[in-house]
């Protein structure tokens, strides 16, 4: 099975804090790799049941960038 996502890391404090925007999942780590690793994990457990495999849907194959905007209104 092959999963196509987007993922957002965050930091917060001393930890990085990567999650998944399609499922919600999360996870983190000390270090934005380690953070995307443990997420990998996570997703790979989350579809592990072959019930939640049934739950994946379709996702196009595109680019999405997320970036942050601060202004003053």
């Amino acid at each position: 099975m092959t999963f196509k996502g987007t993922i957002k890391i965050e930091q917060e404090e001393d930890w990085f804090v990567a999650t998944c925007l399609e499922n919600n999942i999360a996870s983190q780590g000390k270090t934005v790799n380690d953070a995307f690793t443990n997420l990998k994990e996570a997703i790979a457990l989350y579809y592990e049941d072959e019930e939640k495999r049934k739950e994946l849907r379709s996702i196009p194959n595109e680019q999405v960038y997320i970036t942050r905007l601060e202004m003053v209104v």
